[in-house]
């Protein structure tokens, strides 16, 4: 694994409060949190200084923070359970080496006396680069504030982007499903003259994407399974109602693709208007496809672009097209409409 046990208990009621936190031997001042989720909560730190600090243990060197900011997770373990999760998260975080997938730098997970009982819980703390200009899906809701889109050729590039990061993980042998590619799984870096860089994160739902279902019993575990680690709004049919014999491949993750790229375009799922409508139901417009089109920017995106989405959005997987085709359309769109 690789998770680093140690007894450095005193120090983790720093995080709540300022201070310094150890990750192995490197220690890191907290600056401010960023945001927080479940038993997450991700915080903008500062590495002080040692020598010869903790950039000497980085694969790629371009990962080195030029002022020594980084971003840091800190998970607060309930149960065994839990605990495997943040280990397979580990695991599956260090398989995958891209320029669109975000990479862990180092992780710890610590062992903590809980004082009333005296027993005892974990807490991991994972490091990652940091990019403060926020997710596709916080940059979404400030530009619907705004009545602002992106232009039709920043949106192929960020889709690009996210394209070729998910094209490294279904090119593993066996190929992984992130199974859960949203906007607010995607950073954004703002760039002068140039479109955002996107960056895809959180593999905690990552897992090898084939899975054979041959019985019911099966079919009901990767629903509740999907149920509890794919976000709704984004789910694949196949993963709202499996059937019992069934091939379940990486094509989970193109329909999720297909919903990010008319989120990229519209800011929200196509399929969220379903929670607004009395009787409405999102697994039923999910199963059907059922894509309403809002009235967009004005020139309206290309029809292209709106094809191409549905293209992806095919509720049978069997006949939805594979990264490879995606990555292929995109670039014919991308030498088409950008300037």
């Amino acid at each position: 694994m690789g998770c680093s046990f140690s007894g450095l208990n005193g120090l983790y009621d720093a995080v709540n409060g300022g201070g310094d936190v150890w990750i192995n031997e490197n220690r890191f001042k907290i600056i401010r949190q960023l945001g927080e989720g479940g038993f997450a909560y991700v915080f903008l730190v500062k590495e002080v200084l040692s020598d010869p600090g903790i950039s000497k243990k980085f694969r790629d060197p371009s990962h080195i923070s030029d002022d020594g900011t980084y971003a840091m997770k800190k998970v607060l373990i309930q149960n065994s359970e839990q605990l495997e999760m943040v280990r397979e998260e580990i695991r599956v975080s260090s398989l995958f080496s891209h320029p669109n997938l975000l990479p862990l730098l180092d992780h710890a997970i610590i062992s903590v006396k809980v004082a009333q009982d005296q027993s005892l819980k974990h807490e991991a703390y994972l490091l990652f680069p940091v990019h403060l200009d926020g997710t596709l899906l916080d940059n979404a809701k400030t530009m619907n504030a705004k009545k602002e889109f992106f232009s039709t050729s920043d949106v192929l590039q960020i889709f690009h982007q996210l394209c070729a990061g998910l094209k490294h993980m279904h090119s593993l042998d066996p190929p992984y499903a992130h199974n859960d590619v949203k906007p607010g799984n995607v950073l954004l870096t703002h760039r002068k003259g140039q479109p955002p860089l996107a960056i895809l994160m959180d593999f905690g739902s990552a897992r090898p994407a084939r899975r054979q279902i041959r019985f019911r019993s099966e079919a009901l575990q990767l629903q509740e399974w999907a149920a509890e680690h794919v976000s709704a709004p984004f789910r694949a049919p196949e993963l709202w109602d499996c059937p019992s014999q069934c091939d379940i491949d990486e094509r989970t993750d193109i329909w999720s693709l297909g919903c990010t790229l008319y989120a990229i375009m519209y800011g929200v799922s196509p399929f969220e208007y379903a929670l607004g409508e009395s009787g409405g139901s999102l697994q039923l417009a999910i199963v059907n496809a059922q894509i309403k089109w809002p009235t967009g920017p004005k020139p309206p995106y290309p029809e292209g672009l709106h094809q191409f989405v549905t293209w992806m959005l095919q509720p049978q997987a069997t006949v939805r097209p594979r990264i490879d085709d995606i990555v292929i359309h995109v670039d014919k769109l991308i030498s088409k409409f950008s300037h």
